[in-house]
């Protein structure tokens, strides 16, 4: 099978059959899948996505589109600079990596050291994984054109980026000033999700924490807090003893703070100076002020003080603090001088709240049964559960400034009040607390001044980012809500950095358009890539964009021709001055296959890429030009763990497609889960699909060596009608199933499903004169019905059955008439009956054979069918009683008509009945396959004519519901 895949590939690719060309004559279908960031090899996550959006774009062209399904490679931003960077620093976690990455290119050891030398260079990086990547996706056998492909490195798509960050700016959405930042220290720069360790797969927030001040003397305590509305309830203060503080000069006041605390603080917009370090356990025992109260506080010892978050000090509130609660009780319990002060605190209840008393914290403490401050997951729950609960429903009570105000309102009075005072400040903070960039930094939270932004929150841009979302279908459509909220906090962001690979800002070329900044319309760039790499067209976009960016676009007249060139190509503006007809042709080419039809992505990337993607198409084209969808799946794991390197359970896309067909790869991550699911390669599940997929193989060899016959030589029987009437059925719901994204069911409906079928049909077929010419003809309807899915196979197979043309390109069947059901019906019944009689035979043991007493009179079908069309109208079974007991049609079996109506609407009898002669037709042809099943002779009798009654069985069978008696 895998020398037949890698035949079907290079004749795919070597014909360029899935060239996009215009074709004015045919719709078109524009599917994108995100560019992959080539730092290492794809892994089989990788996989799923590709194929998913390869199915879809198959059925698409066999459907009658035009369709462009085209790829390119992700190179700029930070990462591949920090595995530049760590590799040139001899760093040997990131060598051991790239050994094995490497490795699976190359099997000479000491070539992989010369290569992973060279990687001290990121373009050697880019240029070694861009390359492999192209041959590991091709082994999946997508029906992708390569032809389009470029690098975000190429000068061709800089003189595209110069040309989007400058409409960006003419319309007023870049912005330069002071913000807060995630920010690298040691790599001096601001960071985006890219250029973290697993920054795809954590949700990063910053967190702003309020800086309360308590006079010490001419120094500060500074705490910080989520909670400044609680200082009025403040009986303490906290520090670990064992942690390292500073007194540190800040904007011209003396602050007590973390070590850590004073070192971030200088990164945000504060002048800090440190005087002299000291330990937490040097400040017990003071006492500073509440700033608010005037209240003498002690400094005590508590261990769950972490000098790495916040400022490291803690403004103790124990009536709505589980931490202070806890910490209190736990000092209280220690005999000594700061027990002794623990133990003289009372907690000050100032929020009232349902359901807690005075002290909420305490409430909670115990009825979640806390004992000890070291029972963090605990007292984080319960934390989280008080705050909850006070912030929307508490009031402030009556010994506080703002007696009866919602907590939710007081927190800006008391800032403001603290403001007044002079006591109030901000910090902000990570969350999760430590992160990394990928080259191993520790990541903070800055206020940069003259950083570069998007300013997402404009106020002209903000509402089209809405329309454009509100105008697109997000399938699977439960993600919608993450796009909204995602677009609801979107303001000021970083899109310019220091360091790394890119794009420079053309207006100020010490700075990099970042990777998450220059990957959001590039599907534009897709449409004229051929175009614009050309020849002359290539070495003038190319010197123009290095004339630009050098002159920090002082150049007026390379920046004029360069604007003038895409204002033409892709918004229609003006005459081009440079380049008129290769302007002319991608004019046309944009035209005809933009927007966006089908965006197809893993969820990881609705907090940043695709967002920025919908965002900016709605700032720089106009409506008829934003993208009509998004589809999302989510991510792969590996027998219940998530992949990762250190658990040696990565499977990189060319070993799954390398040991296994690489239509059962396929097969295997669109049937395993639902798209919104977690996908999880099970190596034993593996096997399974895999055998399956072995005896599809069989049965299609087998049916193509059957003689060609006519299908109009014989009437089909009711098997051939029943397994002919399946596919059609197939071949009319895969088309929406497909593009509803509900590709699980297209898989089990088309593959599984028809599988099962054809094996039984397989069984009946010597007693089928015509089983020959239907069993060629379903194989060829079935050959289309999983070209999407498995195309090298069924490629194969479509040539094995006699045609010449490529599969890939045929037109997708439409039956020419409706199937009908009766026949699936009718078999449905038979193996309904084979799992009663298989749970009889359990029961009752051994068996010498089973009778099937099938089709009782045709008024009790003609009575189940009326019932059934009763119950159609919506009418309750008392009304359903009295129409039907009172039809002269049924005045024989009356008396039958409550209990049958009842077991009907109870989901006891089927609904849908077919004619009785279909019903007994089916029970007699199947006859030797339910043999098979059960193991012993079964009788079939014709329940109006029985031969033998036994037990009286005849007169208990029922439309869809034979009677069986075991001998």
């Amino acid at each position: 099978m895998l020398e037949i895949s890698r035949k079907w590939q290079k004749e795919w690719y070597s014909q360029g059959i899935f060239e996009g060309k215009i074709d004015d004559g045919k719709p078109k279908f524009f599917i994108t899948v995100p560019y992959p960031y080539v730092q290492g090899p794809p892994h089989i996550g990788h996989g799923r996505t590709f194929t998913i959006s390869d199915i879809v774009a198959r059925l698409k062209r066999m459907q009658g589109y035009n369709v462009l399904f085209p790829i390119a490679w992700h190179i700029t931003g930070t990462p591949i600079q920090s595995v530049a960077d760590r590799i040139s620093k001899g760093d040997s976690e990131i060598k051991s990596l790239y050994e094995w990455y490497v490795g699976i290119y190359i099997k000479d050891k000491e070539e992989v050291s010369r290569v992973i030398e060279s990687f001290k260079d990121p373009w050697n990086i880019a240029k070694f994984f861009a390359g492999h990547y192209e041959e590991d996706l091709k082994m999946l056998g997508p029906s992708m054109d390569f032809t389009r492909q470029f690098t975000t490195g190429d000068p061709e798509y800089s003189s595209f980026i110069i040309w989007q960050y400058y409409k960006l700016r003419e319309l007023g959405f870049i912005a330069r000033g002071k913000h807060s930042v995630l920010f690298a220290p040691a790599e001096g720069q601001a960071v985006g999700e890219h250029d973290i360790r697993g920054g795809d797969e954590i949700n990063i927030e910053m967190l702003e924490f309020n800086l309360v001040k308590f006079r010490w003397g001419d120094k500060y305590l500074v705490a910080a807090t989520f909670r400044p509305e609680t200082i009025f309830g403040a009986t303490n203060i906290w520090v670990n003893p064992a942690a390292a503080y500073v007194e540190a000069r800040v904007n011209g006041e003396t602050w007590i703070v973390s070590k850590q605390a004073a070192w971030k603080l200088s990164y945000q917009d504060k002048e800090v100076k440190v005087i002299r370090e000291l330990r937490g356990r040097e400040l017990l025992g003071v006492q500073a002020i509440n700033p608010v109260t005037g209240a003498l506080l002690y400094v005590l010892p508590a261990s769950f003080v972490d000098d790495d978050t916040g400022t490291g000090i803690v403004y103790s509130v124990p009536a709505h603090a589980p931490f202070d609660y806890v910490a209190l009780m736990d000092l209280a319990r220690i005999d000594d001088e700061f027990g002794r002060i623990a133990r003289a605190i009372s907690p000050v209840g100032i929020i009232r709240v349902e359901g807690y008393g005075e002290w909420p914290a305490a409430d909670i403490v115990g009825r979640m049964g806390i004992h000890s401050q070291e029972e963090r997951g605990k007292l984080e729950e319960a934390t989280k559960a008080i705050y909850r609960d006070e912030y929307y429903s508490g009031v402030m009570r009556d010994n506080t400034p703002f007696p009866g105000v919602k907590v939710s309102e007081a927190k800006e009075r008391v800032i403001q009040l603290l403001r007044e005072k002079g006591a109030w400040d901000v910090m902000y903070e990570t969350e999760p607390r430590l992160i990394y960039t990928r080259g191993g930094n520790r990541v903070i939270v800055a206020v940069i001044r003259d950083q570069w932004f998007l300013n997402y929150g404009h106020p002209e841009w903000k509402p089209r980012i809405r329309e454009a979302l509100e105008s697109m279908k997000i399938i699977p459509s439960s993600y919608r809500v993450n796009f909204e909220s995602t677009v609801n906090w979107l303001g000021m962001r970083p899109c310019a950095r220091k360091r790394g690979l890119g794009t420079r800002l053309p207006w100020d070329n010490e700075w990099i358009i970042e990777s998450l900044s220059d990957s959001t319309i590039y599907m534009a760039f897709y449409t004229v890539a051929r175009h614009v790499k050309e020849g002359e067209a290539s070495k003038v976009l190319s010197e123009l964009a290095s004339k630009v960016i050098d002159s920090n676009g002082s150049d007026e007249d390379s920046l004029r021709k360069l604007l003038s060139f895409y204002d033409y190509v892709f918004l229609g503006e003006g005459q081009p001055l440079i380049l008129p007809e290769v302007a002319r042709r991608a004019r046309e080419e944009f035209s005809y296959w933009y927007p966006v039809d089908q965006r197809h992505s893993g969820i990881d990337l609705i907090g940043n890429h695709l967002s920025f993607f919908i965002a900016h198409h709605a700032a720089i084209f106009p409506r008829e030009m934003w993208p009509r969808s998004i589809t999302l799946n989510n991510f792969v794991i590996r027998n219940g763990q998530k992949m990762s390197r250190s658990l040696g359970n990565v499977l990189p896309l060319r070993e799954a497609v390398g040991s296994y067909p690489p239509d059962m790869v396929r097969l295997y991550v669109a049937y395993e889960a639902d798209l919104e699911n977690l996908l999880d390669w099970k190596d034993k599940e593996v096997d399974v699909v895999l055998s399956r997929l072995m005896t599809f193989w069989r049965v299609a060899n087998e049916i193509i060596s059957m003689p060609a016959e006519s299908m109009s030589e014989h009437k089909p029987s009711l098997p051939s009608e029943w397994l002919l009437n399946k596919v059609d059925k197939a071949l009319l719901s895969a088309p929406s199933l497909i593009d509803g994204m509900r590709i699980r069911e297209y898989v089990l409906d088309s593959f599984f499903n028809m599988l099962n079928a054809v094996e039984v049909y397989m069984e009946l077929k010597d007693g089928l004169p015509e089983s020959k010419a239907v069993l060629r003809e379903f194989l060829r309807r079935w050959l289309v019905l999983l070209s999407p899915l498995m195309p090298h196979l069924t490629e194969e197979l479509w040539h094995r059955l006699g045609n010449s043309s490529m599969l890939s390109l045929e037109r997708w069947i439409v039956p020419a008439r409706e199937p009908s059901d009766a026949a699936e019906r009718a078999v449905g019944v038979v193996f309904k009956t084979i799992d009663d009689a298989r749970e009889l035979l359990r029961i009752k043991g051994k068996a010498r054979a089973i009778h099937v007493y099938v089709g009782p009179s045709d008024e009790l079908y003609d009575l189940m069918r009326s019932i059934s069309s009763k119950m159609a109208e919506r009418k309750d079974v008392g009304a359903i009683i009295r129409e039907l007991t009172g039809d002269p049609r049924f005045s024989s079996v009356k008396q039958r008509i409550p209990d049958l109506a009842r077991r009907m609407i109870n989901g006891q009898l089927p609904r849908d009945v077919v004619d009785r002669e279909v019903e007994v037709s089916a029970f007699n042809y199947f006859k030797p396959v339910m043999e098979r099943r059960l193991g012993v002779d079964v009788v079939i009798h014709d329940a109006l004519n029985p031969g033998s009654d036994l037990g009286g069985k005849a007169k208990a069978a029922l439309p869809g519901r034979p009677s069986i008696f075991i001998e």
